[in-house]
């Protein structure tokens, strides 16, 4: 069965969980939304839908110099109060966010924070590669959006596998800890420097 990105995004914006819990949780209830929520609930990954609406004003700036100084990263990782700012797990998770974009340099924040000529561009280079490749052109959509999808896998950090746990996305990392700290938490922004490699 296909599950649609709009109906992954849609079940994101109902229950707060993250992208690859929607879709799993979609796949598992063979596109039910009802019954993905309930799924979602039982997991524990839709409690962040009570936090989702709510703001997350407060935070900290997490920072990574790699080893030489040849890579530095500045994270912005937000949460709802300053109690919760300051909690060790907060402070953690943003140090490993910044080790985590030093290591695997992501274009964006998600998939939508990626400029559209960006896209578009990626779309043309795989459609030439799929031309290129000889593939009948009744397939070459679905493959060139196959392509796009990985392609917003490793290139949007919510999406990453975590260099420090493969097994789990950044999106699913934060999750965790928002579990833990009952508090919204998300990436506001970042900056990586490279030297001599421009951003």
């Amino acid at each position: 069965m296909t599950i649609s990105a709009h109906d992954v995004k849609s079940l994101r914006d109902r229950t707060g969980a993250g992208m690859m819990d929607c879709k799993k949780a979609l796949l598992e209830t063979n596109g039910d939304a009802e019954a993905a929520i309930d799924l979602l609930r039982s997991r524990g990954a839709a409690k962040a839908a009570k936090r989702a609406s709510r703001a997350a004003n407060e935070g900290t700036i997490g920072s990574y110099i790699h080893f030489g100084g040849k890579i530095g990263v500045m994270v912005e990782l937000n949460c709802e109060t300053d109690f919760v700012a300051k909690t060790e797990d907060f402070r953690n998770l943003a140090k490993d966010l910044a080790m985590h974009i030093a290591a695997t340099n992501p274009v964006a924040v998600s998939p939508e924070d990626i400029p559209a000529e960006v896209v578009e561009r990626e779309r043309a280079i795989f459609l030439e590669q799929v031309k290129n490749e000889g593939k009948p052109e009744k397939i070459a959509t679905r493959i060139v959006e196959g392509r796009l999808r990985k392609y917003f896998e490793e290139s949007s950090l919510l999406q990453q596998a975590f260099v420090k746990d493969p097994e789990k996305t950044v999106e699913q990392l934060i999750t965790e800890v928002s579990a833990k700290t009952g508090e919204r938490i998300q990436v506001a922004r970042f900056a990586r420097l490279q030297v001599g490699g421009g951003s």
